[in-house]
């Protein structure tokens, strides 16, 4: 899952809190890497947001072989969010104070103790466990790779696309790799987590061997301390942004937890194939669409990305309904599309418009919003599952997010009529005004 995070602007960009660093650039303490370290660090990067997806294609086999049921399902995804969050906001500046390193090795062990779990689970407990251990690891990953990405990158700017599109290129390779070695592949509730188990050790190897580009200094206990807040200046701005954030990763949680199950059980598409390309066909596009999107200015964003997440979910929507699975492919294409457009409006917005000692804060808020809206929805599907059957909850589920996505829509453009009438006031008003 993307994120803006508070570690996120590195050395050279501050402190969120507006305190000044005692480091102005990794080259005062350290050489500049080359560029191989850039891309060395991004693959971690990918590799941890891809070892998060993969669990999904194998939900199904785990629902099979274990008997429980949808909402217990849906509950495992949300776990992980869980963690994820409680790390976002707690370890997400640490490494300003421990280095780069030290933090990632920790993340990289945790990770690797997950991966553990999920080799060895037999029951939904241990699978449980290991998404909240998942969680945290990712959270104090992501959290220092973005720093470390802005330390390293040879050209300014950089950091920020590959923060952007790793996220969603990770979560659609973790997803379309798992689904290939179900498919294919032996023991595919194993063999994915022994390989991934290969690729952290990997990680690990990259970390020992890439320089500290943060010094330690003090502040690290109250680092942990969760900055949460939405300055009153900022209200208008972020009305229409809580809509679409919550609906873009209402839906994200959607697919990643249920849409397995929706491709095999009202489509007939019984591939475990299938289970990953689903994911894929909608993170993946999300990704491309960053690419493609992203020197667009994030105010140009925000309605169309709300636009397309409507009309893709209820065009999928169909599919589903009319048993067409090309219509529901088309549909996840589309809303793809407004998944990564909406990604960029929002944290380009909330860049834009928060002052810098507000950031950490402001972008802690929108990961609450955004990771909320990714896990609980999920879970009051799973228990509707259970309740109504998958075919009436998945319609449910995503005719809400429709609505929810056209408010989004709605609350942006009376923001747009609001700002031309507010500009046009302005204009007019030098040439009423009385001579003094």
């Amino acid at each position: 899952m993307p994120s803006i995070n508070r570690a996120a602007g590195g050395p050279r960009a501050g402190r969120s809190d507006g305190t000044k660093t005692t480091h102005t650039s990794v080259g005062a303490s350290h050489p500049r890497p080359g560029k191989g370290a850039f891309a060395a660090v991004a693959a971690v990067f990918i590799l941890f947001l891809a070892a998060s997806s993969a669990p999904s294609p194998l939900y199904v086999i785990y629902q099979e072989q274990w008997h429980f049921a949808a909402w217990a399902l849906t509950v495992v995804f949300a776990l992980y969010v869980v963690g994820m969050l409680a790390s976002l906001l707690t370890v997400g500046g640490l490494s300003d104070h421990l280095g780069r390193r030290p933090v990632l090795a920790a993340a990289i062990a945790l990770e690797v103790v997950a991966l553990v779990l999920f080799l060895v689970a037999g029951n939904v407990y241990v699978l449980s466990a290991a998404r909240v251990l998942q969680g945290i690891a990712t959270g104090a990953a992501t959290t220092t790779l973005s720093a470390m990405l802005v330390d390293l990158e040879p050209v300014r700017g950089r950091a920020g696309v590959v923060t952007s599109i790793a996220p969603l290129s990770g979560l659609a390779a973790g997803a379309l790799g798992s689904g290939m070695l179900v498919e294919l592949a032996p023991s595919p509730t194993r063999l994915v987590y022994a390989l991934l188990l290969a690729g952290m050790t990997a990680a690990a190897v990259v970390v020992a061997r890439t320089p500290e580009t943060s010094p330690r200094r003090p502040g690290a206990v109250a680092s942990l301390r969760p900055r949460v807040a939405m300055p009153a200046h900022l209200r208008a701005d972020l009305v229409p942004l809580v809509p679409a954030g919550i609906a873009a990763w209402a839906l994200a949680g959607m697919y990643l937890s249920l849409g397995p199950s929706v491709a095999a059980q009202l489509l007939g598409l019984h591939s475990h194939l299938i289970g990953g390309v689903v994911v894929t066909l909608l993170a993946g596009t999300g990704a491309v669409s960053i690419t493609l999107l992203r020197s667009r200015p994030a105010s140009t964003l925000l309605a169309p990305s709300a636009a397309l997440l409507g009309i893709g979910t209820l065009i999928s929507l169909s599919g589903v309904v009319q048993n067409l699975a090309w219509l529901a492919a088309v549909g996840t294409v589309i809303s793809g599309i407004g998944f990564g457009a909406s990604v960029l409006a929002t944290f380009g917005t909330l860049a834009r418009v928060a002052k810098p000692h507000e950031r950490g804060a402001v972008f802690a808020l929108a990961n609450v919003i955004n990771y909320l809206g990714n896990s609980v929805p999920a879970v009051l599907g799973g228990i509707a599952v259970t309740n109504i059957g998958l075919r009436t909850a998945a319609e449910i589920y995503a005719l809400a997010i429709a609505v929810i996505t056209f408010s989004a829509l709605a609350l942006r453009l009376n923001q747009v009529r609001v700002e031309r009438r507010s500009a046009t006031t302005a204009e007019i008003a030098p040439e009423i005004a009385p001579c003094g």
